[in-house]
């Protein structure tokens, strides 16, 4: 199985992902045992860490691939879109300020600015594709095959081409937040630096925890579904 299929199955594995340092959701489709080849991990470790994390009982707000589509977009928008639309900007003016103030010592905070900066201008017109073009379309279709009728081919077209688009905007995205992590030495927070400094880091690292969920969500359960209507 590959990353993606094993956390989208049971998502209290995303967990050992995180652990061993192992991209769940923009690098979900390479097989476990590639990945842990490539990382001199061993296989047989992480598979039962793996059967360890899914030995508890899962509770049904964890159930995200048996979730209706329609369902899942809802938790998606109400959790993820919201995390972004609150904190994107806040986040942007607070790496800004210390890039001003800090950058002389820590060049790697105007770097981490510049490339947050684009990301959050990214994101804006992301989702707003999803929002008003992709995530209706999927519900129609959806309603629609559930009623026992033809989805309307306008709405099968555009979730074709959504899909497409999407995907390789997750690329772009996963890649700013890799740079983002190396260019912070995992968020390690500096010496002798100021609060702000440090809530920056911080909110980073919250940052990144979101969108890896949210990636997930959609690259490993809503885009596969959605790609079978």
């Amino acid at each position: 199985m590959t990353i993606g299929e094993i956390v989208a199955e049971d998502y209290r594995t995303a967990a050992i992902f995180e652990k061993h340092g192992i991209d769940f959701c923009c690098g979900g489709k390479i097989p476990l045992a590639t990945i842990c080849a490539s990382k001199a991990i061993d296989l047989a470790c992480i598979a039962r860490e793996i059967e360890d994390a899914k030995s508890t009982p899962v509770t049904r707000s964890e159930n995200y691939a048996g979730w209706s589509l329609s369902f899942l977009i809802d938790y998606i928008i109400n959790n993820h879109h919201t995390y972004l639309n609150e904190n994107t900007k806040p986040i942007a003016v607070y790496a800004r300020k210390i890039a001003s103030v800090h950058g002389g010592n820590h060049h790697e905070v105007v770097q981490i600015s510049t490339i947050f900066d684009k990301l959050a201008g990214d994101l804006v017109e992301h989702l707003r594709e999803e929002e008003d073009v992709f995530f209706p379309a999927v519900k129609r279709a959806e309603a629609a095959i559930k009623e026992n009728a033809k989805p309307e081919e306008r709405d099968l077209e555009t979730i074709q081409r959504s899909l497409a688009k999407l995907s390789r905007e997750h690329e772009v995205v996963g890649d700013a937040i890799h740079r983002i992590r190396h260019l912070a030495r995992g968020f390690e927070i500096p010496v002798g630096v100021c609060n702000t400094f440090a809530v920056t880091y911080r909110k980073l690292n919250d940052f990144e925890d979101d969108i890896h969920k949210h990636v997930h969500l959609e690259n490993n359960i809503l885009f596969p579904k959605a790609a079978q209507l």
